[in-house]
């Protein structure tokens, strides 16, 4: 390509440049110093000087004078296209505009941004944009959100020159949640670099040339990606919209609350988006450690299940054995006639994934004052050796984000991209960017990213401690390795062991690397969003002591797991079910106490990197519901042990006594005594490491419906049956 001979405008006085000042002419000079001094070039952007670093391309040096340049392909997460022309400007003595998205500067250009030929030059561009495009805007579900309209509205003409009739394409079946309306496209391709580039999937692409270019999946499939509703946003029309959501409302009708999603324990953030008190959708939110932009489908689509199986009324179980609805005292003075019994280990509780930090405190307190410890999570996580006495033994301590400095990555026993979809992200991004390298020990799975398969035995993990496979030359080599062991692999009888030898294999490639003081190498990634906060204020993890010594009254929070059921208690145990659905637990309680969703209250959680987040209230919550730490505290006034505190900020202040790190909120605490844990894993014994690591494989349930939300959605529950016809499909040979 022939380059035109670029001569820097500081080199020319201010009285040879046209409008020029000496205050310009001076800033310039200063910037010219700087740029020598520091290896920067000297850009001007309108004629402002702005020094930027070699391989800047024009659009980024015009935001960086905050100066925004119109685009459709571009995206800042994604690959260079280049390919719809909107971003073209002019540079001074350049005959032709540029794409100012995959140009990259040189020294002493001028870009001009609002020039006469920048200026035709995007109202050319979006006149052949418009050329196809269907006047679909009052039927549209882009509408109010569409940058086609926004930037015809800002660059277009007032007319077209076009006289030839539309053409038309064929709208693609690509699942259950994407909504597709092909004749919008503008082949942006960003869908498509997505799909390859974040999602790690190549089900999208395009086919033919020209007039006939067109995106799809080629043979009619499924979307086959646990990320695939991401497409939405980043569509700039209207060719890719929610289809749940099609038809329902308008942006500008909605009220917008960020909230905190709580279906995983990644605690990505969220927009929730609501109308005359019902969830119309939920939206990612913006948060670089946490969740960067993006969200899962599980987290965007699931929200049906927030008004289906909902407990809208306190319930009595009456002398027939069914539960009928009572009112508010009648429960509470039930609720408390049974505690009021009992003390010790006669009463016990049990919490689920979804209890956030406020109630885990108050029924803590309750069951205190009730000299009882019995208080259990669903979750299970080994209690010999450091177990969760030490905050870094369950902790991601390499945190969300700082896996992307990683050389080198072991899971154990863990599918990431089902338990913690974007923490997959990250580790893809990190293999794709950074050459991280990836070794599996477990069921082999598709994780979206090429990784060594070790084996699925026990035996290779002692081997891997011990120093004799292998890998473990490879685990000595490497700056920055990490070790990230699933809460799922540890559920086992023999979880103690496997963590013992997870944290002596973490110890030796920490001693081994060299790394800096503050580079974590363990990490336990956990599933529900409630086990870190539940670890952190003294739960116990597991129901085993609660099977071995059953109580007289049994107080479930939340807990749908089915990791207890009635059999596994006296026929005269008292029941206590508090939840906002009518899951596993409801039917085996003998009273039920219907709480509040996450969408419905402001509460604390803790992600898998010990960061505390909160909900925000986004609407109320149906019917007779309450807050969870509301009904404890009025069940330990009936009682006769009053909880000391009246209103959320006074349970905050509690939380702040017994674990100040639940309301630094978006601070990560650090973990430390990694050291202390290693020597007190010693004493496991390791000898009882037997069979594989992970438990059975990992099925479509495993991702939609993991939680009492998730599993009374019905569009989870298309999602399930989709993904199943389509396997069929795939294991049935063609008929030719």
């Amino acid at each position: 390509m022939l380059r035109l001979p670029v001569v820097s405008r500081s080199l020319f006085p201010a009285t040879l440049i046209k409008g020029g000042a000496a205050a310009t002419n001076n800033a310039r000079t200063a910037a010219t110093a700087t740029a020598a001094a520091s290896n920067l070039l000297e850009v001007f952007v309108d004629g402002n000087p702005i020094m930027v670093e070699p391989g800047t391309t024009v659009l980024q040096a015009c935001e960086k004078v905050g100066m925004q340049i119109p685009r459709f392909c571009y995206h800042e997460r994604l690959s260079v296209a280049g390919n719809c022309r909107m971003c073209l400007v002019e540079i001074e003595k350049v005959p032709k505009p540029v794409a100012a998205c995959a140009m990259p500067v040189m020294k002493g250009w001028n870009i001009l941004t609002n020039s006469d030929k920048t200026r035709r030059a995007r109202e050319g561009v979006m006149e052949f944009l418009l050329a196809n495009h269907p006047l679909d805007c009052p039927i549209c579900d882009q509408g109010g959100e569409c940058d086609l309209q926004d930037q015809s509205m800002q660059f277009g003409s007032d007319r077209s020159r076009f006289t030839e009739g539309k053409r038309a394409v064929e709208d693609k079946n690509i699942g259950p949640l994407i909504k597709t309306i092909m004749t919008r496209c503008i082949q942006c391709t960003r869908c498509v670099r997505f799909a390859s580039e974040i999602a790690g999937v190549e089900d999208l692409g395009t086919t033919g040339r020209g007039n006939d270019l067109q995106i799809g999946t080629y043979v009619e499939k499924m979307f086959m990606s646990e990320l695939s509703g991401n497409v939405i946003d980043i569509c700039p029309v209207g060719a890719l919209t929610s289809k749940p959501y099609a038809f329902t409302a308008r942006p500008w009708e909605t009220r917008k609350t960020e909230s905190i999603d709580v279906l995983d324990a990644v605690g990505s953030n969220i927009v929730v988006t609501t109308r005359g008190g019902e969830v119309m959708r939920i939206l990612p939110r913006l948060n670089e450690d946490v969740n960067e932009e993006w969200i899962s489908d599980k987290t965007r689509f699931a929200y049906d299940g927030l008004k289906r199986q909902r407990l809208t009324q306190p319930m009595v179980k009456d002398e027939s054995g069914q539960l009928v609805p009572t009112t508010w005292e009648d429960v509470l003075t039930r609720a408390a006639g049974a505690l009021q019994g009992v003390e010790g280990n006669d009463v016990a509780a049990i919490v689920g994934g979804l209890v956030d930090a406020e109630a885990l405190i108050s029924l803590k307190d309750l069951l205190n004052h009730l000299n009882s410890e019995n208080l259990c999570t669903e979750e299970v996580f080994p209690m010999a050796g450091a177990g969760s006495d030490l905050r870094s033994n369950y902790l991601l301590n390499t945190g969300i984000a700082g896996i992307e400095e990683a050389d080198l990555l072991l899971l154990v026993g863990t599918n990431p991209r089902y338990e913690a979809p974007l923490f997959n992200a990250r580790i893809r991004k990190g293999w794709l960017h950074n050459e991280l390298q990836v070794a599996l020990l477990g069921k082999e799975v598709d994780l979206s990213y090429t990784y060594d398969h070790l084996g699925e035995s026990a035996k290779v993990l002692q081997e891997i401690a011990s120093g004799t496979h292998p890998f473990s030359k490879v685990l000595a080599e490497a700056k920055h390795p990490v070790v990230v062991v699933g809460s799922s692999c540890l559920q086992k009888e023999d979880g103690a062991a496997i963590m013992a030898a997870v944290s002596t294999i973490a110890q030796n490639a920490r001693v081994s690397s060299g790394a800096e003081e503050t580079w974590k190498v363990l990490n336990v990634l956990h599933r529900v969003a409630s086990q870190v906060a539940a670890l952190d204020l003294g739960y116990k993890p597991g129901v085993e002591t609660i099977r071995n010594n059953p109580p007289k009254v049994l107080f479930l929070l939340g807990a749908d797991a089915g990791c207890i059921t009635r059999q596994d208690l006296p026929k005269d145990s008292f029941i206590i079910y508090q939840g906002h659905h009518g899951d596993v637990g409801a039917p085996m309680a003998d009273i039920l106490l219907p709480g509040a969703a996450y969408t419905e209250k402001c509460s604390t959680y803790v992600n898998t990197e010990g960061r505390a987040q909160q909900t925000k209230v986004a609407v109320t919550a149906p019917g007779m519901a309450r807050e969870d730490w509301k009904i404890i505290r009025a069940i330990s006034e009936l009682v006769g042990v009053t909880l000391p505190y009246d209103t959320l900020d006074e349970v905050r202040e509690r939380l702040a006594e017994v674990s100040p790190n639940l309301v630094r909120y978006d601070d990560v605490e650090e973990a430390n005594y990694f050291k202390q844990a290693h020597e007190l894993s010693k004493a496991v014994d390791q000898a009882v490491l037997t069979g594989p690591l992970a438990p059975p494989q990992l099925t479509v349930k495993d991702f939609y419906m993991t939680d009492p939300i998730s599993r009374a959605s019905q569009t989870m529950a298309k999602c399930v049956k989709a993904v199943t016809e389509g396997a069929q499909a795939v294991e049935e040979p063609l008929i030719c």
